[in-house]
């Protein structure tokens, strides 16, 4: 199964505290830009990190593009959470005009 939100659809989860945001980039480009609230969890440290996610919630995963972010939130949904990933990543967030931080921060390669 599927379950991809749109960033708009991400930033309204976010504004309403409705949601977990999980970044699962590395840490380069976690410290390059990211979205103010997300949590940084390196897709490689996941798994060891499962437990600390909140099954009783609702969780997104994004990355730069969307692919690595679809992976986890497959491996996720297979494993129970109500897990969500956000569409075309990082660089669509930043293409809808959503804002990254710090201010002067970019999408870095991956």
């Amino acid at each position: 199964m599927n379950s991809e939100y749109a960033p708009q659809k991400v930033a309204e989860l976010l504004t309403a505290g409705a949601t977990e945001l999980i970044d699962v980039r590395e840490p380069h480009e976690y410290a390059a830009g990211r979205i103010a609230g997300a949590r940084h969890l390196p897709l490689g440290e996941l798994s060891a990190q499962a437990e600390t996610i909140d099954r009783g919630s609702q969780v997104i995963f994004y990355c730069r593009s969307g692919v690595r972010s679809a992976m986890a939130q497959q491996a996720f949904a297979e494993a129970g959470w109500d897990a969500h990933n956000m569409a075309g990543g990082l660089l669509e967030w930043q293409a809808a005009g959503l804002p990254i931080e710090p201010e002067d921060g970019h999408v870095a390669e991956h």
